[in-house]
C-alpha cells in the first residue's frame, strides 16, 4: 500500500526530473522499486503526471490564455507540429515502448544516451532566435526529439533543449519552449494510460496519497520549470550529463549483479 511519505517522495521525483533533464519516467521505475511499488506503476505514474501537469498550466497561464483566445495561431500550430512526432512514434511502437518501460531493462543504457547528448550541448553555439522566431521546421524536429524520449530513461526535457539549442533557439527560449511542447505530451500520456486503466482496473491505493501526490508533483514541477528557465541562461548542462551517467552506471551493475 502506498502511504504518505512514499507519495510525497514519488510526487517530489515527478516533480523535478519532468522538466530536469534527467528523466522522470526512469527515476519514477526506480523509485517505485525501491519502494516496492511496482504494481502502483500505471495509476501511480497517472495521477503523478496530472500534477505535473497542472504545474505547466500554471506557469503558462497566459500562453494558454492566448491559445484559447486565438485557437488557430502560430502557436497552437508549433504545438500541433511538435507534438506529431511522438503521436506517430506511439500509435506505431505502443507495444514496444509499453513492454520496455515494464521489464527496466534498458534504463541504464538510456540514462548513458541522456548524459551523452547533455554533454555535448555544450558545444553547441549559442542561437539568437526567440519565441516569435521558431519555424514549423523547427518545432518538428524539436518533436522528434521529444519522440525519442518514449524510451523510459532518456530524458524528454533534455532531449528537447538539446534539439532546441541545435536549431538556434536562445538558451532561456530553449529551455522556455522545451517545457510548453510538454504539454500536449504530458496530456496524452494521461489520456493513454486512464485508458488502459479502465481497461483493466488497478489496485487501490489511498486517495489521500494519490492526493499528497498529486499536489508534491505539481508544487515541485512548477519550481523545476521556473528555476530550470533562468539556471539555462547562463549555465551548463554537463553537471546533468554527470548525474545521469553516474546512475545509469549504477543501474547497469546493479542489474548485473542481480541486485535489481
Amino acid at each position: 500500500m502506498l502511504t504518505k511519505i512514499e507519495a510525497f517522495i514519488l510526487g517530489v521525483i515527478q516533480g523535478l526530473t519532468e522538466f530536469l533533464p534527467i528523466s522522470s519516467t526512469g527515476h519514477l521505475y526506480l523509485g517505485r522499486n525501491l519502494f516496492g511499488l511496482q504494481e502502483a506503476g500505471l495509476l501511480l505514474d497517472t495521477m503523478l503526471h496530472v500534477g505535473t501537469l497542472l504545474a505547466v498550466f500554471v506557469f503558462y497561464k497566459d500562453e494558454f490564455i492566448r491559445i484559447l483566445k486565438d485557437p488557430f495561431g502560430k502557436l497552437t500550430f508549433l504545438l500541433v507540429v511538435g507534438t506529431l512526432p511522438a503521436v506517430m512514434a506511439g500509435l506505431l511502437f505502443k507495444d514496444f515502448f509499453d513492454d520496455i518501460s515494464k521489464t527496466g531493462a534498458t534504463i541504464g543504457w538510456e540514462f548513458l544516451i541522456t548524459g551523452t547528448f547533455l554533454w555535448f550541448a555544450d558545444s553547441i553555439k549559442n542561437g539568437r532566435k526567440k519565441m516569435a522566431d521558431i519555424t514549423y521546421k523547427d518545432a518538428f524536429i524539436i518533436g522528434t526529439f521529444q519522440a525519442a524520449a518514449m524510451m523510459p530513461a532518456i530524458s524528454r526535457s533534455g532531449m528537447t533543449i538539446v534539439a532546441a539549442l541545435w536549431r538556434k533557439l536562445d538558451r532561456e527560449t530553449a529551455a522556455y519552449f522545451s517545457f510548453l511542447l510538454s504539454t500536449p505530451a504530458i496530456l496524452g500520456a494521461i489520456v493513454l494510460q486512464l485508458k488502459d486503466l479502465f481497461a483493466g482496473g488497478s489496485e487501490a491505493i489511498a486517495l489521500s496519497s494519490l492526493f499528497v501526490g498529486i499536489v508534491t508533483s505539481a508544487i515541485f514541477g512548477y519550481i523545476a520549470v521556473k528555476w530550470m528557465i533562468g539556471y539555462l541562461k547562463n549555465h551548463s548542462l554537463k553537471p546533468f550529463a554527470i548525474y545521469v551517467w553516474i546512475l545509469g552506471i549504477a543501474v547497469l551493475i546493479f542489474q548485473f549483479t542481480g541486485k535489481f
